[in-house]
């Protein structure tokens, strides 16, 4: 890939509500680093029936679900889920951000997170934890700590992918007033 097409210009980017739609860019972005990258523990690209199966399930869960667009493409996405499936954990969520990557060090991922926070937020999540793969990831690492994540930990070598050893970096942010009002259905 060029510098010329990596360092060009912003267009209008815009953050909306992921739909249907955009789930085959999503399965491409996902795929590429998947196949190519750290940021997934996953071995093989699921297809973008299984991609639109997760969606769903977010979008059903009330989850956010959200996509940066440059004009018609997207150029990255996020979203939060579930942190553990048992009840207790109801108002922690896991977030993931995937930029293309032609779109790379353009500030999408910053932007993409800063929504995603807030509509989290919006929804009553109170904390918020982000699972880095790799603790060499640190474009990632920084990403998160820019916007009030805080390293709270890294598992040692507990994924393998590539021939290697990953270690998982563990950060959290509050959302909201976090742990120091009881939710609204407690």
């Amino acid at each position: 890939m060029s510098s010329l097409v990596k360092n060009r210009p912003m267009g209008q980017i815009t953050i909306r509500t992921a739909v249907r739609a955009d789930m085959a860019r999503i399965s491409a972005i996902y795929g590429h680093w998947v196949e190519n990258g750290t940021a997934s523990f996953e071995l093989e690209a699921p297809d973008e029936r299984e991609m639109v199966r997760r969606w769903q399930a977010l979008v059903d869960g009330g989850y956010p679900y959200i996509v940066a667009a440059d004009g018609e493409a997207v150029a990255g996405y996020a979203y939060a889920g579930p942190y553990r499936a048992r009840p207790g954990y109801r108002f922690t969520v896991e977030c993931a951000v995937y930029i293309a990557p032609e779109q790379q060090r353009r500030g999408v991922g910053r932007r993409l997170l800063e929504r995603l926070v807030e509509a989290a937020e919006a929804r009553g999540f109170r904390q918020m934890i982000a699972i880095v793969g790799g603790s060499e990831h640190r474009a990632s690492i920084e990403l998160h700590r820019a916007v009030g994540f805080d390293v709270i930990g890294t598992l040692r070598g507990v994924g393998r992918k590539h021939g290697g050893w990953l270690d998982s970096v563990l950060m959290q942010r509050t959302l909201g007033s976090g742990s120091a009002t009881p939710p609204e259905d407690a």
